[in-house]
Formats: C-alpha cells, structure tokens, sequence
C-alpha cells in the first residue's frame, strides 16, 4: 500500500475545531468518533447557516408574497444550484430533488418506475432488474417490492470471494430484458468501491435506466454525475457534514419525468379539481409537501464546507486513515479485516474469531471510541463473506493518526480482556 499525503497535526486541529460535538469526553476519555459512514458530524458554518435561516428567515417557500416567504424560497433556490454543482448535475438536462435522504431517493426511484399514474408502470411483468450484493437495504429492499408489486425479475450481481464486483460478470446477466441497474459507488459494510464507471455505462448500452447509490462517496469523492451513464444517483445529508434527514435524488429531467410520484399533495401540483389533478414541473412534481428548508439551507452549506477543505485532499486524509488502520489491524492476532484491497475508501471494517463486535464495541466505548457493530443494513453482504456481525471504523476528515493509533489499541486491549 502506499503513501498518502495527509493534513498535518495544526491543519487538523483547526479543522477539528470548527466541529463543537468533538470537544467533549466520553466515559472520561476524549471522544474519537469513527461511525462517519453512518452519520458525519456538522461544523459551525453548517449550524450558523440553518440558525440564520430560522432565525431570520423560516416561513414556507412558493405560497406567499410576502418577504419572508420569498427569502425562504430564494434559500431553497440557492441550495438546490449549490448542490447541483457540487456533484457535477448542473447540466441542462439533470435536475435535483429533495429528500429525506438517500433511502427516500432510492425509494422515488423504485416506486416511481414500479406504480402507473399518468401512464402504465414503467417496469412490467417479466422486465428484470439487477442489483448487487454489495447493496445497502435501501437498495436492495425496494427493488425486492418493485418486482413483486409489477412482475418484473430481480437478478443479482455477485461479487468474488474479496467482495469485487467484475463488469464481465455484469455483462453475463444483461440482455433485453433488463429494464434497471442499480449499484452502490461504495459499500458502507466494507468499504468496496465497485467500477461503477464501467458498470454504468455497459448497463446504459444495454438498454437499462442506472441507478448510482453514492450516500458513502459523497462526503470524499469527486462527484461528475452528468458525466456517469447513469440515470439517477441519491445521497444524504448526513453522510456529508450536513443535517439529519435530508438528501437528493439527482437525475437526467427524462428520467425523472417517467416517475410517479412518491408523494402527491401540496406544492406538487399546478391545478386540481374535485377529480383529478394536473402535476407541476419538475422539480416541485417530486416534492410534495411542505420541504424541509432548514435541511436544504445545512446541507448546501456542508457542501460548500467541503468544496472549500477540497475533496481531493479530504479523500487522500480519509484513504490514509483507512491505510493506517487496516494496517495496524492486521498486526492483532485473530483479527481479519474485509476488502483489504479497498484502499479508496474511508470504512475498515474487521471480524475476529472469538470475540462478539458488540462486546468489542462496548469496551471500545468504554475508551471514548464510537464505532458500529453489526450487519450495518447490508446482511446478504456479510452473509457473502460468512462472517456474521462485523466492527466497522469509519474515517472522516476531521479524524487524525493518533486516534487510529487509539482505535487499534482498544480493539487490542479488548480482545485481550475478552479472550
């Protein structure tokens, strides 16, 4: 493995600063947070930002014309054009919609291609879709309801033995029948970033609408979605340093339009009578409902807080943890670490041979460490392996070497106690 340049140590402390959460103890020790791939923690500037918008700001967006509302709706505007161009879908023909998250994308996604509105489903009886094994249930589940609700096919992508995905394996299961791809730009239970470039773009050929689940390469990698053969990509606030409950499907506007909505009420519509109703324009045809805009204002400051670490180095500080970690995991007796090629990624994850991750994790937290254990919503992922539940260390860039040093001494000092 090699060297990856990192922030130095003044670097750091600068940065960690800036995140109020971590200047605290836990159980009386310094708290080293490594649950980012299940949630990041926000800066000031996210915070100042959505304390501003609801303290001078919070009124509900496009049905007033009075100031407040038309400051709102100009927030809500701007966040959607800063998150646009921070995952490269500020082309003319991509369009971004708000979320909850990325489980309510893949869900728009899913549903929408799955239930007839304005026109029959777009998937049918004998279509098929192919997902991965490496998938988080949000995308796995859905697709599992969306055949069963239409009568479409769902086939699956196996990995090999290391959990790589492989495009020749992809091009044995497509032909004319399939209708959608789905894969993960990396998985959160192990870290493995798949060639989704490559993956994409031969379902694409193939015929097939694609779908990139980017909620684990958001907060590190450089995102060009109107550059990827994909059709729809989703991700999430909080895996990025922005607010719980919020998130973005991204798409081509043609393949947005052919969804039904997920949800239909207010704001969604452009007029209505006692039987029938006619739908906005995209975006607003997907965002029924009063929108979270606080949640919109948090996330689009997080991506400008990004932009401005520069997700090149982010990526290269979160790799060289990942490095770090893997590395000195390997070293404890009994302990294996899972894709121990995946080295563009942020997530170690490890399974002993004697010891529960829960006990691990408890004790690790004894020490002010917060990892998660468990199948981490990816258990036919973990089931692939033969492993059972798994401890995961997850890195973000407010993360330092002396903490990975400290992650691998209580995980050492832990399995000795338990042993």
């Amino acid at each position: 493995m090699g060297e990856r340049p990192q922030w130095d140590g003044d670097t750091l402390a600068a940065l960690r600063s800036q995140f109020p959460v971590l200047q605290q103890k836990i159980n009386g020790h310094d708290l080293v947070y490594l649950d980012n791939a299940a949630t990041t923690h926000m800066p000031t500037a996210v915070l100042a930002a959505m304390q501003h918008f609801e303290a001078h700001n919070r009124a509900n967006i496009h049905r007033g014309v009075h100031t407040l509302s038309q400051r709102a709706t100009d927030d809500f505007d701007a966040a959607r054009l800063t998150l646009k161009r921070f995952v490269g879908a500020d082309a003319p023909d991509c369009e971004l919609v708000f979320t909850s998250g990325t489980t309510d994308a893949l869900n728009m996604v899913a549903h929408g291609l799955s239930t007839p509105c304005e026109q029959a489903a777009y998937l049918q009886p004998g279509d098929e879709i192919i997902a991965s094994t490496l998938e988080h249930h949000a995308n796995l589940v859905v697709w599992q309801q969306a055949a069963r609700r239409t009568g479409a096919v769902l086939r699956i992508l196996q990995p090999d033995a290391e959990g790589r995905l492989h495009t020749a394996d992809l091009q044995k299961l497509l032909n004319g029948k399939t209708r959608v791809f789905t894969v993960t730009a990396c998985a959160n239970a192990t870290g493995e970033r798949p060639p989704y470039e490559e993956l994409l773009q031969l379902a694409h050929n193939a015929g097939a609408l694609t779908v990139l689940d980017a909620a684990q390469a958001v907060s590190h990698e450089t995102l060009r979605f109107a550059a990827l053969n994909a059709d729809f990509m989703a991700f999430s606030g909080h895996k990025m340093y922005g607010p719980m409950g919020t998130g973005a499907l991204v798409g081509r506007r043609k393949a947005l339009a052919r969804l039904t909505p997920l949800r239909f009420g207010g704001d969604m519509v452009e007029s209505v009578s006692a039987h029938d109703a006619r739908f906005a324009e995209l975006p607003m045809r997907l965002e029924g409902g009063t929108p979270n805009v606080p949640g919109a204002v948090g996330m689009a400051a997080a991506a400008q807080f990004l932009t401005k670490q520069g997700l090149p180095a982010v990526d290269a500080h979160v790799r060289a943890l990942r490095e770090q970690a893997v590395q000195a995991l390997s070293g404890i007796k009994g302990l294996r670490v899972l894709a121990l090629h995946a080295q563009a990624s942020a997530i170690a994850a490890f399974v002993t041979t004697d010891v529960h991750p829960h006990d691990i994790g408890t004790l690790l937290d004894a020490r002010g460490i917060a990892v998660r254990t468990g199948h981490h919503c990816a258990q036919p992922l973990i089931d692939h392996f033969g492993v059972g539940a798994t401890t995961r260390a997850s890195f973000a860039m407010y993360n330092t070497p002396e903490e990975v040093e400290r992650l691998a001494a209580g995980v050492a000092h832990a399995l000795e106690k338990l042993r």
